[in-house]
């Protein structure tokens, strides 16, 4: 028996307004403008909206009707028909707002018992591959999802991908210790080797379950049914059915973007009706049968492991590698700008600065960024409401310009409760070397450890420091706290006796700290 897996991934984004800095100018103007204005002046949802309404009526509405149909039909037969889906928690935001009706069927499906949900991240993000904070807010951002599921369809996920099928054995592992037991990723022809992508596999590592999709059949579908050049159009149900039927395996994994039903193809190029007769079709065949991701995991041994290095990190998008969203300098510089703002939002402990930090974390805005050629080019092109990639680079530093702003205004309201919790990377450490350039081994991350380690340094390498006007520098600089360095630089200014001086600075910064 072979089983087929279809898995829907559904995903919106919020995508940025060109219009941006004439928006803020106007709410302005309103003395009581809060985060909520902030982001509809930042976030296009005029176009979201719209986007959002038109791909429920093309797509997300009838495309679900088809299969809970189906759902229904074969549910009581001895092989019934299962699906599932991954939806990003943007998604559910937008259509509760602006088209419910897809909430409705998609808990109606839901509710057939026939229909697995796979966890992501919230955001559909680019979390993971954040310098020194990805697995940190990757586990926020899943977590997140997981009260999604919960609230809007009382599910509890066991099987997860990360956005757009990133995978490494980091990440798998990283999966499986939070309790997941099946990973989604892509299968990647350098990665399975002469192996199919047709079998469960184990994760180097750990015991997840890994399932690779299988890319050639699921992108028949999703890339190639309405185009009319293809050697093999019109694809119908029936003979995709006799494509799986011959394809040798345990399984067939197939996902591609929901969108694919309706919005990617037309409702006019027939793909609704080769949805709703592609479940008969398929199981005409007495070897077929229709499974989720967690069923294939707990019915199959894995074959072999799926091992993918940290470096040679894996997606579905592309060249199937990360180059879609950190693949030239524009994307990687927009990944460092928003990485360096984290601990800043983190330590405000300002809902809405961390909702707007987490709106900017997308994966859309990168990938809108990407500077490609021939057909990756057209595809990015589809999909982007940009001209060119350098339009959405300048608008997300636009976007980021002004929660930097926003994070400074909260600096300055409570400077010293903010101080007190941030914690900065390593990179962003000051290191105390001895005059000579000698370096003594100790370091700080955050003004706690500059106050403690002031006092335990050698006398000499603190007042190195403090005199060279490097200790100040890196607290106006990587601390954002204008004032206490401008207070310290007083000091060093007026006290001459080293031991005096280093006990008023440390003074000083406990005061600070102490707000």
């Amino acid at each position: 028996m072979t089983s087929i897996v279809f898995l829907f991934e559904v995903h919106q984004p919020y995508r940025l307004d060109r219009r941006m800095h004439e928006k803020l100018i106007e709410k302005a103007l309103n003395n009581n403008i809060d985060y909520e204005d902030i982001q509809e002046a930042i976030f296009d949802n005029s176009l979201n909206k719209y986007v959002i309404e038109r791909a429920a009526k093309r797509c997300y509405i009838p495309a679900t009707k088809i299969i809970v149909e189906n759902l229904k039909r074969y549910k009581d037969t001895l092989k019934p028909f299962k699906v599932s889906f991954s939806i990003s928690g943007v998604f559910l935001e937008q259509a509760s707002k602006w088209a419910p009706g897809i909430i409705e069927v998609l808990q109606e499906a839901v509710t057939t018992g026939m229909v697995e949900l796979v966890e992501q991240t919230y955001y559909h993000s680019i979390a993971a591959f954040l310098p020194s904070y990805g697995f940190e807010e990757l586990r926020e951002q899943v977590l997140q999802h997981r009260e999604a599921m919960k609230s809007f369809f009382g599910y509890e996920p066991v099987s997860i991908e990360n956005t757009e099928f990133t995978f490494n054995n980091d990440l798998a592992c990283f999966f499986y210790n939070m309790g997941y037991r099946v990973v989604i990723t892509e299968g990647v022809d350098h990665v399975l080797g002469w192996r199919s992508p047709n079998y469960v596999y184990k994760a180097w590592g750990c015991d997840a379950r890994v399932l690779a999709r299988n890319y050639r059949l699921s992108d028949d579908v999703g890339f190639r049914f309405s185009d009319k050049k293809w050697d093999q159009y019109p694809l119908t149900a029936d003979k995709y059915a006799s494509w799986l039927a011959a394809t040798p395996g345990d399984l067939v994994f197939l996902a591609m973007d929901y969108e694919t039903f309706g919005e990617h193809h037309w409702p006019e190029s027939g793909i609704h009706e080769f949805l709703r007769w592609l479940p008969g079709e398929v199981l005409k065949y007495g070897h077929l049968e229709f499974s989720t991701p967690r069923e294939v995991a707990e019915k199959y041994s894995p074959r072999d492991v799926f091992d993918v290095p940290p470096w040679s990190t894996i997606s579905w998008a592309d060249e199937r590698d990360l180059s879609a969203w950190i693949g030239n300098v524009m994307q990687q510089e927009a990944v460092r700008a928003l990485a360096s703002l984290y601990p800043f939002v983190k330590a405000s402990e300002e809902p809405g600065l961390i909702r707007l930090w987490k709106m900017l974390s997308i994966s859309d805005h990168f990938y809108y960024m990407a500077t490609k050629f021939g057909t990756i080019e057209e595809v990015h092109a589809y999909f982007s409401p940009f001209k060119n990639a350098s339009i959405a680079y300048g608008l997300f530093m636009e976007a980021l310009g002004v929660l930097s702003e926003l994070i400074q205004e909260k600096i300055s309201e409570k400077p010293g409760k903010i101080a007190s919790k941030l914690i900065l990377p390593m990179d962003k450490a000051f290191y105390f070397t001895m005059p000579d350039g000698s370096y003594t081994g100790v370091y700080a991350r955050s003004l706690m450890e500059l106050y403690t380690k002031i006092g335990s340094v050698p006398l000499e390498s603190a007042v190195y420091h403090l005199r060279s006007g490097h200790i100040p520098a890196w607290i106006e600089q990587a601390l954002l706290l204008k004032e206490l360095s401008k207070r310290i630089r007083e000091l060093t200014r007026e006290v001459d006796d080293p031991v005096k001086l280093v006990e008023l600075v440390r003074k000083e910064i406990s005061s600070y700290l102490q707000g």
